[in-house]
């Protein structure tokens, strides 16, 4: 006899087997490489492993700055014999334990969910399923689950020549109640039509569901009929206020109320839901113990989850616990100008220019001034972020996560340099950004792997500033803007601008925030011919190119010290150390200014 321990105790085995099984995972992964590239020894890779699964990859310290920036600083310094050893110590991002999900390229049919799952929503109107709907579809297609959504709704509207009142939604309209079936049918039909022949991954099938009848049919087309997954979500929402709120934010706006008054609309969607709560059955564990399933209680005060199973929907479960509805903004902002940024050097860990400097004074200004409650400012652990963020007052956190894109052999390289040296790769690099792996660094691919332990965090807090880099912004304003990953790597994210997000009902409003400080332009726009290089990126005229009002002749002072490091083979040389005595003094004194007047476009 097997003895089986009670549900606790069991769940706490499960959970120490699961995780001791996915660090022996990533233990693998790494060796396998790191090994593959003839580069490392094991014991190297267990010292890292090790590290970083014992949490090393975030420090929640609010003291940072000064301990980051001399702890990096030594390393930076620090003289390393070994090539191959140095290289080792110059992965700041471990990389190695960022495991993207096998994704679908063009002609791969390959599905990395095995099995299509349906996600059908269940509760009555105004609980906010189109919201979760929206989310979880916008979070799997980022991790590069292929998601649709199929809402009942539209459906309806685009049979409907005009919307006219609550009553075809009453259970005693025989007409009417015929009329919702058919809609049922056709997009359900859609659905598993979109899962078989259109490589679909998961479908969101977003309607009331409010029957056991309904979900009985459900369960027998899905499971039954096409053998694929169905996971049930239903929000339950008792709190007058909070559904009085919802149908005044959302509901005005909806299509069905284009021609109804403020007044109209609530009065009419409270009899809308009446009907619903004549026949609504909210789905029974013993009733209906054969569903897969999880119910979010009062906007997420209480989960229950109920026979999940796969790694999909344990990856929606722990979504779906973390998302925040209740009103919020995120602030996105680039660090400083940093002097890697003046000449077009990629990575690095180099210090802020005085332009740089300027800005993160004014971002202080800015940022200093919000009223949010419990406003939290991240940084990663770049010495250009922290120092960006010095000027700020409230409480800050440091994410490894948010380290820059790691360009691997081509950090500290200018694209003039890759271009020059290395023409293939820059040529596949631009053939496909999104999947392209730097050699020993990484790929979009891999960054958005790493991040998705931030987004979740993320949807988890209130406001929010994050002080980042070029493709990290790229990845987390990709993930608010649902953008495609053929799009996600040519984003335009500039230098000293604060983009501020602001989530609403079914999308993210974004705007643009310029703090008026100089600054050069980073952006490679998306070349129409593969291998070629823009003049801003050129050695011979990027000085006469970009904005350079305050810095003059700093350009020249950081190419010396890169041709100097080159001379005496110094592979990897933070620029402006020479520069950053010099400015200082200058500062004291006064003498670095510029006119702010203006600003260039980007």
């Amino acid at each position: 006899m097997i003895h089986v321990p009670e549900r606790g105790k069991r769940f706490t085995i499960f959970t120490r087997l699961f995780c001791y099984i996915e660090r022996r995972r990533r233990l693998n992964f790494t060796m396998y490489r790191q090994l593959s590239n003839d580069k490392y020894d094991v014991k190297n890779v267990m010292s890292e492993s090790n590290e970083i699964n014992n949490g090393h990859h975030l420090n929640r310290s609010a003291t940072m700055p000064n301990s980051t920036a001399s702890s990096l600083n030594q390393l930076r310094n620090s003289t390393v014999n070994n090539e191959d050893e140095r290289q080792r110590l110059h992965c700041k991002n471990a990389i190695h334990l960022a495991v993207p999900m096998a994704k679908k390229h063009p002609g791969d049919k390959a599905s990395s969910t095995s099995t299509p799952h349906v996600i059908a929503m269940v509760g009555l109107p105004a609980r906010g399923k189109t919201y979760i709907s929206k989310k979880l579809s916008r979070y799997l297609n980022w991790i590069g689950v292929n998601t649709k959504v199929f809402n009942l709704g539209d459906y309806r509207r685009r049979l409907e020549n005009k919307y006219s009142s609550h009553e075809i939604f009453n259970p005693d309209n025989a007409e009417g109640r015929a009329f919702r079936e058919k809609i049922c049918e056709d997009g359900l039909q859609d659905v598993l039509d979109w899962l078989e022949n259109h490589d679909g991954e998961v479908a969101v099938f977003d309607a009331t569901n409010t029957t056991r009848e309904r979900r009985k049919y459900l369960y027998n087309k899905v499971v039954l009929e096409k053998g694929f997954k169905l996971f049930f979500v239903e929000s339950i929402c008792n709190d007058p206020k909070i559904i009085e709120a919802n149908i005044l934010e959302v509901k005005v706006t909806s299509p069905d109320y284009k021609h109804f008054d403020k007044e109209q609309v609530l009065k009419d969607f409270l009899e809308r839901i009446n009907h619903y709560e004549k026949l609504y059955e909210t789905i029974d564990e013993d009733l209906e113990s054969n569903l897969s399933y999880l119910k979010i209680f009062d906007t997420g005060r209480k989960v229950v989850v109920h026979k999940h199973e796969g790694h999909i929907q344990a990856r929606i479960v722990y979504y779906l616990m973390n998302v925040h509805i209740t009103p919020r903004t995120i602030y996105l902002t680039r660090h400083g100008e940093s002097y890697n940024n003046v000449v077009g050097r990629l990575g690095g860990d180099s210090n802020l220019t005085p332009r740089g400097d300027e800005y993160a004074k004014k971002l202080g200004e800015y940022i200093n001034q919000l009223s949010h409650p419990n406003f939290k400012v991240w940084t990663s652990w770049m010495v250009r972020t922290i120092e960006t963020g010095k000027y700020i007052k409230f409480d800050q956190e440091r994410w490894k996560l948010l380290n820059e894109l790691d360009s691997g052999v081509c950090d500290d390289m200018t694209y003039e340099d890759i271009i020059q040296q290395m023409p293939g790769e820059y040529s596949r690099r631009d053939a496909d950004k999104f999947h392209y792996r730097y050699p020993r660094g990484e790929s979009y691919e891999d960054l958005v792997a790493r991040l998705e332990p931030v987004i979740m965090e993320m949807e988890r807090q209130d406001s929010l500033l994050i002080i980042g880099h070029q493709a990290v912004n790229r990845c987390l304003l990709s993930y608010y803007m649902e953008l495609p990953e053929s799009e996600l790597p040519w984003l335009e994210v500039p230098l000293h601008t604060v983009i501020k997000l602001s989530p609403v009902a079914y999308g993210c409003k974004v705007d643009y925030i310029e703090l008026d400080i100089p600054r050069v332009s980073t952006h490679r726009s998306k070349p129409i011919q593969q291998g070629t290089i823009e003049p801003r990126f050129c050695r011979a005229h990027r000085s006469k190119i970009e904005d350079m009002r305050g810095i003059e002749g700093l350009y020249d002072n950081l190419l010396e010290e890169a041709d100097e490091a080159v001379a005496n083979k110094i592979k990897y040389k933070e620029l402006g150390s020479k520069i950053c005595e010099n400015g200082d003094n200058q500062k004291k004194n006064g003498s670095v200014g510029y006119n702010t007047q203006h600003s260039v476009g980007y």
